[in-house]
């Protein structure tokens, strides 16, 4: 008798175990396919644009499920609809439909996961995650205004960056938002070009302006503030003018920072050369300044190139040459251009132009557009900015290229491109384009074609202006009037964004906020490029390398 109730206690515990093992006993149902707003997504995938006007996520399945069996603890969203949603079913019990009881909000991210387990009256064994980006809510952000009075807008509010923001001590350009004492030699250069076209447009008065780059000045040429053979390092410490190493090796001088600040000083030599009396005493520190830039030295000995670096702790160890094609076109030609410690045209031929090789000379044909120098699709935009800021590429012309036609093929190619996206993007297209160096989330890059992490940076775009100006006012408007609630703030457009992730920069960055204000500038007037080339020894330096202008 014991025998059999053991016998009967151990059956019904084993039937209860399997009562318990869901996929034992219950039919296995599969997600077939999941639409939001009838596009498919797959399993693990994402799709953008989706309207937030109205969503609904369809999901059919594989069998037959009981719509009074949902298990809503194994159905969940992320991006704020979280349980917050109803369900319809169709009358095949084969297809669900879930509509957010509350509106989505444009450009956002959400994700759905289906999990694995008992649910709808069977068992999944399969999970299903994807995700879904809303689209742009396109209606103005602000009040509609004559391109003419955004353009101005647009400076006036970049400048700020240097007006504003910068250094209370120096006067120099903070590296970027939130870099307290660190400020940067090349970005201070643009900053001083950014704060003559200030006084041009009325945001500041002349008094003003001059104030502000004699303390830049003055603070530049002091004994305490650091130099290398002339040559200002990267970064320094805007309250003691001491080196504040770029990298572990990079605590010396740097010649392309050097030089984008020369253009910069030079123009404001120009601009005030033959003011008042305390004008022409800051003209002639800038003098000071700059001859006592040892170019020449950076040949590292007789070398036929410049080179980028050296150390007072280092020496050469940097070892990274100054070579074509890339932003650096003025370091060399200010280094021809020097009274004091110039370079002969070897060096330019060799160094900078390596007598036309790859990168230097390019002329392959991209999107029907052919592109006299540098790498395949013209790579980063700043390519087309820094040098040129002061630099007038518009008859700028020696035995490699014509610069206009460079710069302008560059800046299509790049629109062309995004225009295109073959990368399937978020948001590119003719009016939200630009690929440059810029902040990307968690990082930095060059962004270009031929690195493109789906970040659009606005300086791209409106740094561009002289070259592609239909193609650059269709995206600052859609920068200022579809983005602004998002990409619009203190100083200006923020850094970078990425539609795809819904991301938009805190930041602001001084080597990408100059270029907006001086390009624009040098469109419209062409007041930057007037000043600096009206400079003879930029003019002999010129002539010496054999360029035509």
């Amino acid at each position: 008798m014991r025998t059999t109730v053991s016998l009967f206690i151990f059956i019904l515990a084993l039937y209860a175990c399997n009562r318990d093992n869901d996929s034992d006993i219950m039919k296995n149902i599969f997600i077939n396919s999941v639409s939001v707003n009838d596009v498919y997504v797959s399993n693990n995938g994402s799709i953008n644009n989706v309207d937030f006007n109205s969503m609904a996520i369809r999901i059919s399945f594989s069998e037959t499920i009981d719509s009074q069996a949902l298990n809503r603890d194994k159905l969940y969203f992320t991006g704020g609809i979280g349980d917050a949603f109803s369900v319809r079913y169709d009358k095949s019990l084969k297809m669900m439909t879930i509509i957010p009881d509350s509106k989505a909000e444009p450009l956002r991210k959400y994700m759905m996961a289906f999990d694995v387990g008992k649910n709808l009256g069977g068992f999944f064994p399969e999970g299903f995650t994807c995700s879904f980006t809303t689209r742009l809510d396109t209606l103005p952000k602000f009040p509609l205004i004559s391109d003419d009075s955004l353009m101005t807008l647009v400076q006036k509010q970049t400048f700020s960056y240097f007006w504003d923001y910068g250094h209370p001590v120096s006067g120099l350009a903070r590296e970027r938002l939130g870099s307290g004492d660190v400020v940067t030699s090349g970005g201070s250069g643009f900053g001083i070009m950014s704060i003559l076209v200030g006084i041009e447009r009325n945001f500041i008065t002349r008094a003003q302006g001059f104030e502000r780059l004699n303390k830049i000045v003055s603070f530049l040429a002091a004994p305490s503030t650091d130099v290398f053979h002339g040559a200002y390092p990267h970064w320094l410490n805007g309250s003691s003018g001491k080196v504040y190493p770029f990298s572990s090796k990079d605590d010396g001088g740097d010649l392309v920072e050097t030089a984008f600040l020369m253009q910069g000083l030079l123009a404001a030599y120009e601009y005030f050369k033959n003011g008042t009396d305390g004008e022409r005493a800051m003209c002639e520190t800038i003098q000071t300044i700059w001859r006592r830039v040892e170019w020449d030295w950076y040949r590292n000995g007789d070398q036929n190139r410049l080179y980028w670096h050296w150390s007072p702790n280092y020496g050469w160890y940097m070892n990274m040459p100054v070579s074509g094609w890339n932003e650096a076109l003025i370091v060399y030609v200010l280094a021809a251009s020097s009274p004091t410690h110039s370079i002969p045209k070897a060096v330019y031929d060799n160094g900078w132009a390596r007598n036309g090789a790859y990168p230097m000379i390019n002329g392959k044909t991209f999107y029907g557009i052919r592109l006299p120098l540098g790498f395949d699709y013209g790579g980063p935009l700043f390519f087309t900015h820094y040098s040129f800021l002061g630099l007038d590429p518009r008859n700028l012309s020696d035995q490699y290229a014509d610069y206009w036609v460079q710069n302008v093929a560059h800046s299509r190619i790049n629109f062309e491109y995004c225009k295109a996206n073959p990368r399937g993007y978020a948001g590119y297209g003719e009016k939200c384009w630009g690929l440059t160096a810029s902040d990307i989330p968690d990082g930095y890059s060059a962004s270009s074609p031929t690195n493109d992490l789906g970040v659009i940076a606005p300086t791209a775009a409106l740094s561009s202006f002289p070259y592609t100006p239909s193609e650059s006012m269709a995206a600052m408007k859609f920068f200022y009037y579809v983005l602004g609630d998002r990409l619009w703030s203190y100083y200006g457009f923020r850094d970078a964004f990425n539609l795809s992730s819904s991301w938009f920069a805190g930041s602001y960055i001084a080597i990408d906020q100059g270029p907006i204000v001086c390009m624009i500038e040098n469109y419209r007037t062409g007041f930057l490029w007037d000043l600096f080339m009206n400079n003879t020894d930029i003019q002999a330096g010129l002539d010496k390398l054999e360029f035509t202008y």
